[in-house]
């Protein structure tokens, strides 16, 4: 069987890197992604085919790992993070079917919510909802009523793309409907640049979070309203101290 993998290379640093995803890398003849993300495979590309699209070109490069593999060369497409968290796995299995004979494998990486949590703390113990704010591929309104029923639900909000140099007030928007359901002392946090050169991260309350100036290399983190900062980490508690005290 002629063989794609699709490949999370997590947040950027070699050693979130799984081995399962170390493996497929060397083992492909072609490596294949947008130009940022080829720089994460640096170490995996002696001797490889290279092939890149810029972004919005997404299809293309989909296509164009799909014909390498096709053709009988094991070729593996390169997202940061996870593969399947707003990554390349599901545009390619779209395509996938014109592809028959090609077996599209994904393997799994450490995606921005989970290294980002485990550097604020333990934000994401229990429910929690993940919400790009970017509108390129979602209507706004759509992300407004998401992010109204995350409120509503109390649950932990992860938002990835918070800002770009187009979209300046998306972060403060979002703010502004999520105090609608929690006070404006509610504990956040942004890590920015999560396991690469220039890593930085910050604990603040909602209130502060709506007048922040992030970026597309940001992902943010807004507490529910158990949330709580403990010796600078944040932390919501799952409910296991109750649990014990009923014994």
């Amino acid at each position: 069987m002629k063989q794609l993998y699709v490949i999370g290379m997590g947040p950027g640093g070699g050693e979130q890197l799984t081995p399962q995803a170390r493996q497929a890398l060397e083992e492909s003849a072609v490596l294949c992604g947008y130009t940022a993300y080829l720089e994460l495979a640096r170490e995996f590309q002696a001797g490889k085919e290279l092939i890149s699209t810029p972004m919005t070109r997404e299809l293309e490069r989909c296509r164009l790992a799909l014909e390498r593999a096709a053709a009988g060369q094991t070729t593996a497409l390169i997202c940061s993070g996870d593969a399947g968290v707003y990554g390349m796995a599901g545009p390619v299995l779209q395509l996938a079917e014109e592809f028959p004979e090609v077996d599209v494998e994904v393997i799994p990486g450490v995606t921005a919510a989970l290294a980002g949590a485990a550097l604020l703390g333990a934000p994401l113990i229990h429910d929690f909802a993940v919400i790009s704010l970017s509108d390129l591929l979602t209507p706004w309104p759509v992300i407004q009523r998401r992010l109204d029923c995350a409120g509503a639900g109390d649950f932990v909000v992860c938002l990835y793309n918070p800002m770009s140099k187009k979209r300046r007030d998306h972060l403060r928007r979002a703010c502004d409907i999520l105090l609608k359901h929690r006070d404006g002392d509610t504990v956040c946090g942004w890590v920015k640049n999560i396991g690469r050169v220039g890593q930085e991260k910050r604990l603040l309350t909602l209130a502060e979070l709506r007048e922040e100036q992030v970026d597309m290399f940001t992902t943010v983190f807004i507490g529910s309203q158990s949330t709580r900062e403990i010796a600078g980490r944040m932390v919501t508690p799952r409910g296991y101290e109750a649990k014990a005290c009923a014994f």
